[in-house]
């Protein structure tokens, strides 16, 4: 494609007859012009008929087509492109009329490029394109000018002449000789082409006159055009008079400011204030702040100009300022939109996590598919060490964007959120607008930590603050009681993390999406282990790979013996227990390397810290054994029940709840309302007392899930027949003995996994839970649904077999 290299013929053939290594043809008179010629794209400009342009060729397609045409007759096509800025040009992405021209000139540049003088011959009409590669060829046909020697012609002729030699007075871009050139043309035709060539107009415009064949539509087209551009250099002229005014103003002003500057200088008196004022105006104007923000810039500073810089107002007012001018307004990173690349971070730097993995590749998708999408406001709720925050720094680095942490662990003052107003000494901005300065934008990822922790007193409640800057449809306008003027928070994407939802005031929980993490399994732990944590920590105590090896059979003890947890916290701190012992054998030239096996973990970590309460279990009657959630993921839990000579109560032990204690008290109720449907003999009630406990007394515990666990007990102290132990159970119960559902149904199936339980005994509500529950957990276990107790009976006591409905179970699933 070649380009405009300029307008002025008589410059560009001055500039081609400096070069020594020109090729020059004598001009002819009446050219005949063949049928076809090669086809030349020209961006940025429109070459007339018997006019001369001096154009540049540089790619090497054009220089190809530029050596045919001088090994041939010299003769080629002038096309104008439609979009200047393609590189790659096709046949649509050209006009239909084109300019036949013969090169006049050309000269090789060292650069391999070439530069070319030519001359437009005639208008053409492109009928075919016969040839596209390496070069556009075509056949073309001559278009001869229709000429009406008419007064009208003769008039439109000569007021475009006048119109534009008075147009060449009042643009500087225009030479005076062109005004003897134009008062020399003879041809109306020739006349249109030359004002056009000249006018400072689009290509499209030019490209219009070019397809006016009719001589008289071209002098009005052109007429048009010269009215126009006389208008806006009219314009143009009226607003340079009264720029220039105030520039004779200005420019008096600033002598006099000179002269006391100059005067200042001689004294040996230097105008600090000024120099600092003008760099705070500078800061200002290159911030790009919104309109209220800048008007809030100016004021503050207009009032800094004025102000005595031994005032203590004075520290306080250039605080601020910089403050405004150092926030990220406008300063926004790019989002890496690559779905497969952001997975395939998320995936190097946690293990499973999917539901958080999927949700974060859902916001990349809407993200690209709608650019000024607002920030989602996540909530990653999950037991102590399951990634919460870890992940909030993978979901940065995935998305590319910049990542800002504020822990909120503790936080009672509302005004660590908001900010103190300026009033007070050692006011300070809130730590959301100390964190957006911090990290230099404003949409990174911002973390608020332990958002569960927050705390209330007589300095405020900081979750209300917090009800603003989690709600997309207010955060767009934060205040900042130290900034006092609007943020934009909205690109923010704010994620929060929390150990339990229960704390969180509702209408705070209601603005955030709750993702939950639950805790790991065995086998997962294994595969963190082997992946992330153990390489991270022979990294951490400069072990290699060759020095220190720890067998699977030692990672599943230390899981099961040294540790108890949802997370994998605490194991990675017994590994780096194991890696810094190892390290101390290594330096001392004791060893140069180790195995890890499970038999040697009591040398290395000491005795067994956990022993499984699996080993507790007894075949007596009145123990069942229950399941339980807990801040650290699942647990069984065995429930006791024993009775003695007394009077009917029914005492409870264990550090219970008032929950925990309404459950046992219907679990009785209903026992001895259904006796004979229960298949129970006992009648002595009131000669008896009975005792519930559940062990781990320092413990508290609370919650319905309980009641079937207690019930079982009961009824299997009044039966006197033990319940099966490999067995174990969870819901609620009503006093018309219905079962109803739970939560924490993953965590506390995985806790009987790891306890050795094969039968799982749930509500019937909860089935649709077991979609959460791990393949191999749900393989190697069987689930019974029950709605009312007394379908449990056969099956805790051994009288029915639960396989048969593990079957049916599991094509629901």
């Amino acid at each position: 494609m070649a380009g405009n290299e300029d307008n002025d013929p008589s410059e560009a053939k001055i500039t081609l007859h400096k070069k020594s290594d020109t090729e020059e043809v004598e001009r002819l008179d009446k050219p005949k012009i063949p049928k076809e010629m090669p086809l030349l794209p020209v961006k940025d400009t429109v070459v007339f008929p018997n006019m001369v342009a001096a154009l540049s060729v540089v790619t090497e397609r054009d220089i190809k087509l530029l050596n045919h045409v001088l090994a041939e007759n010299r003769f080629l096509a002038l096309v104008a492109q439609k979009d200047k800025d393609l590189k790659v040009v096709k046949q649509s992405d050209l006009y239909d009329y084109a300019t036949a021209a013969i090169v006049l000139q050309m000269l090789r540049m060292p650069d391999n490029s070439a530069k070319m003088l030519v001359q437009g011959i005639s208008r053409v009409k492109i009928d075919e394109y016969i040839q596209t590669e390496p070069y556009f060829k075509v056949k073309a046909n001559v278009l001869e000018d229709i000429v009406e020697n008419d007064m009208e012609t003769e008039a439109l002729a000569r007021n475009a002449a006048d119109q534009f030699v008075r147009m060449i007075s009042m643009a500087p871009s225009l030479p005076e000789e062109l005004k003897i050139a134009i008062v020399n043309i003879d041809s109306p035709s020739r006349l249109a082409d030359m004002i056009a060539s000249h006018l400072n107009i689009g290509v499209s415009e030019k490209q219009k006159v070019l397809e006016a064949i009719h001589v008289k539509v071209r002098l009005q087209k052109v007429t048009a055009l010269i009215t126009s551009e006389m208008e806006v250099l009219e314009m143009a002229t009226k607003i340079q008079s009264q720029v220039k005014n105030e520039m004779e103003k200005g420019q008096k002003e600033y002598f006099l400011r000179q002269q006391l500057k100059a005067i200042q200088e001689e004294l040996g008196e230097e105008d600090e204030r000024a120099v600092e004022i003008k760099e705070l105006t500078r800061k200002i104007e290159d911030a790009k702040m919104p309109a209220d923000a800048k008007k809030e810039a100016d004021r503050e500073l207009s009032r800094l100009a004025k102000m005595p810089s031994a005032s203590a107002e004075y520290t306080v007012s250039r605080t601020y300022i910089d403050l405004l001018v150092s926030l990220p307004w406008s300063v926004t990173t790019t989002d890496n939109l690559d779905i497969q690349v952001a997975r395939k971070v998320l995936d190097e730097d946690h293990y499973d996590l999917e539901k958080v993995k999927e949700r974060i590749l859902e916001y990349l998708a809407v993200r690209k598919l709608k650019q000024d999408m607002k920030g989602p406001i996540l909530c990653f709720v999950g037991p102590p060490g399951t990634g919460k925050t870890s992940v909030g720094m993978s979901i940065a680095r995935a998305i590319g964007r910049k990542f800002v942490r504020m822990s909120l662990g503790g936080v009672r003052d509302e005004a660590e959120i908001r900010g103190h107003r300026r009033t007070y000494i050692g006011a300070l901005p809130g730590r959301i607008i100390q964190g957006l300065r911090k990290v230099g934008s404003n949409n990174p990822v911002f973390m608020l930590d332990e958002i569960d922790k927050l705390g209330a007193d007589f300095r405020g409640d900081p979750s209300a603050a917090l009800l603003e800057v989690l709600d997309p449809e207010q955060n767009h306008s934060f205040s900042d009681h130290y900034l006092d003027v609007p943020f934009d928070l909205s690109k923010v994407m704010f994620i929060t993390t929390a150990n339990l939802l229960d704390p969180i005031p509702p209408a705070l929980k209601d603005r955030m999406e709750v993702l939950e993490l639950p805790g790991y399994t065995a086998d997962e732990k294994v595969f963190i282990a082997k992946q992330f944590t153990i390489p991270k920590q022979l990294k951490e105590h400069g072990l290699a790979k060759e020095q220190i090896s720890i067998e699977d059979d030692a990672i599943r003890a230390i899981i099961s013996d040294y540790t108890r947890e949802a997370g994998i916290r605490n194991l990675e701190r017994e590994i780096a227990h194991v890696c810094r012992k190892v390290a101390k054998n290594i330096a001392s030239d004791e060893k140069k390397s180790a195995t890890i096996t499970a038999d040697e973990l009591n040398n290395l970590l000491g005795p067994i810290k956990y022993f499984s309460e699996a080993a507790e279990r007894t075949s007596e009657a009145g123990v069942a054994t229950g399941l339980a959630w807990t801040q650290a993921g699942g647990d069984i839990l065995f429930i006791e029940a024993t009775l003695m000579p007394g009077t009917g109560k029914l005492l409870l032990t264990g550090q219970l709840g008032d929950v925990m204690k309404e459950s046992a008290q219907a679990s009785m109720s209903y026992i001895r309302a259904k006796l004979a449907k229960l298949g129970i003999t006992f009648k002595d009630f009131n000669k008896y007392d009975f005792h519930i406990h559940i062990p781990a007394g320092a413990i508290p515990k609370d919650g319905p899930s309980a009641g079937v666990t207690m019930a079982m007990a009961l009824i299997s102290l009044l039966k006197e027949t033990p319940i099966l132990s490999n067995i174990a159970m969870t819901g609620e119960i009503t006093l018309r003995g219905r079962i109803l559902p739970v939560g924490g149904i993953k965590e506390k199936v995985l806790a009987a996994k790891r306890a050795g339980i094969t039968t799982v005994i749930l509500p019937k509500r909860n089935e649709k839970d077991l979609s959460e529950v791990p393949e191999n957990a749900k393989k190697e276990m069987n689930f019974v649904f029950v709605e009312k107790v007394d379908e449990m009976l056969p099956i805790v006591f051994g009288t029915k077999k639960p396989a048969v409905k593990k079957k049916r179970i599991f094509s629901k699933v």
